[in-house]
């Protein structure tokens, strides 16, 4: 088995080393957040580090790398307050990675691929078409990490919408069925399948 002390960690080549921290953490969420500027421009970019953070209320957060450089997303949602989280799926692994370029902030990401933007129950920032999971999300507040510099952003979920054959009776959304990705480190992308579900466990 290969060891790496804190120190090789810090001596490795940035690439390696940037694939293997990356990818140390497991398989993660592959979603699309859309925003939209205060002067209409859509945006849409690839994240794999939303998580729940508790059910009631309803709210989600992902993390965003340092603001010393140019982040539309967090800049649009700082703007209106509003984004969306679509689930990526099988038939659009492409496009939705290359969503993770660094375009200039007057440049959609929904016109540089085949991605389409569309918009419900007026909410003002748009949802990724065929996305088989969509969240629409209303910006509640923000934690700044010291220790690196990023930012924990906190959402609160104000509507899902969820493609029928997903939803199970108990309220479970089995991803599996919608093709749905998951991202292995950077750029790894899988269609996990579910295997099994175990119930609700109590002490024996």
């Amino acid at each position: 088995m290969t060891h790496y002390s804190e120190q090789d960690i810090q001596e490795l080549n940035h690439i390696f080393k940037i694939n293997l921290i990356n990818s140390c953490s497991g398989y993660k969420s592959a979603n699309l957040i859309g925003t939209k500027s205060k002067s209409g421009i859509e945006n849409v970019a690839v994240f794999s580090s939303i998580t729940h953070i508790g059910s009631s209320p309803a709210m989600l957060g992902f993390f965003l790398r340092p603001t010393t450089v140019l982040r539309n997303t967090y800049n649009n949602i700082k703007e209106t307050g509003l984004y969306t989280i679509n689930h990526i799926h099988e038939s659009i692994l492409e496009d939705a990675h290359h969503t993770s370029a660094k375009y200039d902030a007057s440049i959609s990401e929904f016109d540089v691929t085949n991605l389409k933007s569309e918009y419900k129950n007026d909410f003002l920032v748009p949802f990724v078409k065929d996305a088989p999971l969509q969240l629409a999300m209303e910006y509640v507040e923000e934690y700044h990490i010291n220790a690196n510099n990023t930012i924990l952003l906190i959402g609160k979920i104000k509507g899902i919408y969820i493609n029928n054959n997903l939803i199970e009776k108990d309220g479970f959304i089995n991803l599996s069925k919608g093709k749905i990705a998951t991202i292995n480190g950077l750029d790894g992308y899988a269609i996990p399948k579910l295997q099994t579900r175990f119930g609700y466990q109590r002490p024996k």
